[in-house]
């Protein structure tokens, strides 16, 4: 398998002693998203190393219910939960504000790690008065944003905006809809944030297109669902499903072997990545990013 080497961009600080030993890249961590209590299972067997608690994840999830909120929070790893009263935009009424503030409220009392939020203006930008009372209201607990996030027009001063409020991870697929197709844009939020903020690369991101994602945008967190669709015999026809209206056929599932080799990609790539050989670009050099480069 191609090696990975640590590259850099000119502009910043010079590049550490790379014939110091003890220099390592942080540890690759998975966050696996969920919305049954089946698949927070399959999570934790997997090797996930976070989850994201969400109901009805086919229209992006929404706050999950009080009782699996609640098995969630004893599950034996962290767990935030989506704070999103409803499918659909992210402009939310004064009412729908206040209930997100309830629904924190039961994710710390369930003993949750944290809540993921977000909130938009309609043109797109982040409404930042509304997301800093989510954030004040859910203080002790960890805040990230959702992939909200991409739908503003100005990722830079977005990501200054969620730095300023607290907000502790960005979720990010980079401006498209997949994580694979928007590796750049990510790659400018990882820079941009020089460790002051979380960047979690997620949408689409499996086992086949992990490493891509990790090498070329230098992210640290990865964020999927591991999911694969219910086997046949396991949910109802397709055609029976649709005729009732109102629900959704070809459910998945997060599968515990899913998540243990989208675990494993990442496990192997951490065990590869080094410092490189020799500087590769100026020396003068600003935040690390990653590159994959045959052996």
């Amino acid at each position: 398998m191609p090696d990975i080497v640590l590259l850099s961009p000119a502009g910043g600080p010079r590049l550490p002693d790379l014939k110091r030993p003890d220099l390592k890249l942080p540890d690759l961590k998975l966050e696996v998203v969920t919305d049954t209590l089946a698949g927070v299972h399959a999570a934790v067997a997997g090797g996930a190393d976070r989850i994201e608690l969400v109901s009805a994840l086919g229209v992006g999830g929404v706050t999950p219910s009080l009782g699996l909120i609640q098995a969630a929070g004893g599950c034996g790893i962290p767990v935030r939960t989506m704070i999103r009263p409803r499918a659909g935009d992210f402009t939310y009424s004064a009412g729908e504000i206040d209930l997100m503030r309830r629904d924190i409220d039961t994710a710390r009392a369930a003993g949750l790690a944290g809540v993921v939020v977000g909130a938009n203006h309609a043109a797109g930008p982040l409404d930042a008065m509304v997301l800093d009372t989510l954030v004040r209201h859910a203080a002790g607990l960890e805040v990230a944003i959702h992939r909200s996030f991409d739908l503003a027009p100005d990722p830079a001063e977005a990501l200054e905006t969620c730095i300023s409020l607290g907000l502790v991870t960005i979720l990010t697929s980079g401006g498209p809809r997949h994580a694979a197709d928007g590796i750049d844009g990510i790659a400018l939020c990882v820079a941009q944030a020089r460790g002051r903020i979380d960047i979690m690369a997620g949408s689409g991101v499996t086992a086949a297109n992990a490493a891509a994602i990790v090498a070329g945008s230098g992210v640290a967190w990865l964020h999927a669902s591991c999911g694969a669709p219910l086997a046949a015999g396991v949910q109802p026809p397709a055609d029976r499903v649709a005729a009732l209206g109102g629900l959704t056929a070809g459910r998945t599932e997060t599968i515990e072997s899913v998540v243990r080799d989208l675990r494993g990609v990442l496990t192997r790539l951490a065990s590869d990545v080094h410092f490189p050989r020799e500087v590769l670009t100026s020396q003068e050099v600003g935040t690390p990013t990653l590159r994959m480069t045959q052996s």
